[in-house]
């Protein structure tokens, strides 16, 4: 089931939004694919720690994140990919490696990959290994206010 609070919060602001049930799958690449959508359309959430502080990059599935480039627009001195245990205690609904990319509701600075902004809309694990969302990538910088900045490589 899509995260309740991702749920409760898109529908207060009255976003609009579809959810796409599909097989089980682990990563990006591969709800991209059980989905049937483009796999830069598909947006990835990567848990990153900037000087010590849990942070997200959200990239297009079909691209990798520059640890580089993030720790240039973000001004830390040291950024390393975070390990599970950091983090799955910050989002209780949902399931470790399924984290919408919004970080805002969780206390969390957001990064994103201007690639991104290419696609008219964006889709995302919403919690499940199992379930996506998609809306306009408008309405996710609206809602998320992310840093934007060219963060990847393919």
């Amino acid at each position: 089931m899509v995260s309740q609070r991702l749920h409760d919060y898109l529908d207060r602001h009255q976003v609009a939004y579809d959810t796409l049930a599909h097989p089980y799958a682990a990563t990006a690449h591969a709800a991209a694919s059980s989905a049937d959508i483009d796999e830069h359309e598909m947006a990835k959430t990567v848990m990153v720690k900037l000087d010590g502080r849990l942070a997200m990059a959200v990239v297009p599935a079909d691209e990798w994140l520059r640890l580089s480039r993030l720790r240039d627009v973000s001004g830390a001195q040291q950024v390393t990919l975070a390990d599970e245990a950091e983090f799955k205690e910050r989002f209780p609904e949902c399931e470790v490696g399924a984290m919408p990319p919004f970080g805002n509701l969780y206390g969390l600075e957001v990064y994103a990959a201007d690639s991104l902004a290419d696609e008219p809309r964006i889709a995302f694990n919403a919690g499940t290994h199992r379930e996506l969302m998609r809306m306009t990538w408008d309405d996710f910088q609206r809602m998320v206010h992310p840093h934007v900045a060219p963060l990847t490589r393919h």
